[in-house]
């Protein structure tokens, strides 16, 4: 997005409060891809992230300016800055231009699902209702159930891991991968197989992957094929599935899910069984993105047994024609969970 790219080196002061009854603290507040990273000052640790279709302004007009991911939001950051202050507001204004208007996205989506309810009566099934209603979000609202998902699954995975310089090199991994848009790829400690695909352009990363290779191409490889099997399967839809469908019905509405529909998620989704994705996309991705599959081949099955396709079309057989990240961003990401 040009409004973001204008700002992506921009940093400034700020004043965060995790919760309501913790003491403000000072940050240092600077845009990513696709996020807004919240540091410690003095180590340059990222103490929280940020989802910027999802950075609310609570206090329009006032200085300093008040910010939160919801209405309600118990995290919220307050920024003097002017500089910075135009730019959220910016990069905001740019996000609600991308989507459509709210009274009439709001009409659009309730006139439509109404007919189609009222239209097509019982041969309306519960698994057209999920995916009508998954085609016809708009982004911001992907971004905000993908971050309702990340922080259901983190109850059991641990929050992502924070290292600031582990978070640049999973960004760029992201870039090198993917270009522009990217997902934003979160490593996380425990509970995540290799990698998994939320709403919202999100991709989780198991800390495994990253902490014993001496490369960082076997992680590349899972990262793409989470995302070919986002792809095949838009992760939306086992979410609404779960929601059930007055949930579904509600989002169609009102823009929102309930409260407490995707309460017990995290256990559901981290149980189930991959979509099992055909080769010939597998071999694809991996050269489109000019990293030889062999090394995630050998990753999901040393033997090479069950992976000989991928073994023997590697799209790069002599390797990767490009490195996938340079010696000191694989070192940072290895260690993006260290304390």
């Amino acid at each position: 997005m040009t409004a973001l790219r204008k700002y992506d080196r921009l940093e400034s002061s700020g004043l965060w409060r995790e919760v309501p009854e913790a003491q403000r603290r000072e940050v240092v507040v600077a845009f990513h891809e696709a996020t807004l990273v919240l540091s410690d000052p003095r180590s340059d640790m990222a103490l929280s992230h940020w989802s910027l279709p999802a950075v609310l302004r609570l206090n329009p007009g006032e200085v300093p300016a008040v910010y939160g991911t919801a209405p309600d939001a118990v995290e919220t950051l307050e920024i003097s800055d002017p500089e910075m202050i135009a730019a959220l507001d910016t990069v905001r204004r740019a996000l609600v231009r991308r989507r459509a208007q709210p009274g009439r996205l709001r009409g659009v989506l309730l006139t439509g699902g109404m007919l189609a309810v009222l239209g097509l009566g019982l041969i309306w099934v519960p698994g057209a209702l999920v995916q009508h209603t998954a085609a016809v979000l708009p982004a911001i609202s992907r971004a905000v159930i993908g971050q309702a998902a990340l922080a259901e699954v983190a109850r059991l995975t641990g929050p992502p891991c924070a290292a600031l310089l582990g978070i640049k090199a999973a960004s760029a991994l992201a870039g090198r991968l993917f270009g522009a848009p990217a997902p934003t790829v979160l490593v996380v400690p425990d509970g995540v197989k290799d990698a998994l695909a939320l709403p919202g352009g999100l991709i989780l990363l198991a800390r495994d992957l990253i902490d014993t290779p001496t490369d960082a191409e076997p992680a590349a490889g899972y990262l793409l094929a989470a995302a070919a099997r986002a792809s095949v399967e838009d992760p939306m839809l086992p979410l609404l599935t779960y929601a059930g469908l007055p949930a579904t019905f509600q989002l169609l509405t009102t823009g929102s899910l309930p409260a407490g529909a995707l309460q017990g998620y995290a256990e559901v989704l981290l149980r189930s069984t991959p979509v099992p994705l055909p080769d010939d996309l597998l071999l694809e991705r991996f050269r489109a993105a000019d990293l030889s599959s062999a090394p995630y081949a050998y990753a999901r099955d040393p033997s090479g047994e069950s992976v000989l396709a991928l073994i023997e079309a590697d799209p790069h057989r002599a390797g990767s024609p490009r490195p996938v990240l340079a010696d000191a961003d694989w070192i940072s990401l290895q260690a993006i969970c260290a304390d």
